[in-house]
């Protein structure tokens, strides 16, 4: 008999920002991993008994190189992937210091605007993630 706790995989990921250093305008920073050929937000699987804030900073210091300041909470998505239950935590974050090395799980990041991030983003779900970045930052 399997227990439904044991079916949900818990992820955390953010929704990663800065100030570009060109315009001061805001960029979203998304990952290419190769392994699905897709884009999204850095994220990733708990660690067992990881906190998931925790677990969302070490995944973006991981897939992006960045260290990052967390912001507020934002949406959690619950979707199935690989027949399985996935719930993902994410945040925003900004970008403090670091810099971008590829590795075999991602061998890309773009630095993009809010539109341009929304319109990359190869799962629809991920795209209210931007709306609610933008809203946060409104009222910060």
């Amino acid at each position: 008999m399997t227990h439904t706790n044991d079916t949900i995989v818990q992820a955390s990921g953010c929704v990663l920002w800065r100030r570009s250093p060109v315009d001061g305008e805001l960029e979203i920073c998304l990952v290419h991993r190769p392994k699905y050929d897709d884009w999204s937000h850095p994220k990733g699987k708990l660690k067992r008994g990881e906190d998931h804030l925790a677990g969302a900073l070490r995944e973006v210091a991981e897939e992006t190189g960045y260290a990052a300041e967390p912001g507020a909470e934002l949406s959690t998505l619950r979707y199935f992937a690989g027949g399985r239950r996935k719930q993902v935590r994410y945040w925003a974050a900004e970008a403090v210091s670091g810099g971008f090395t590829p590795t075999t799980e991602v061998d890309r990041i773009l630095w993009l605007s809010p539109a341009a991030a929304r319109s990359r983003l190869t799962q629809y779900r991920d795209r209210t993630l931007v709306d609610e970045l933008l809203a946060t930052l409104r009222h910060a």
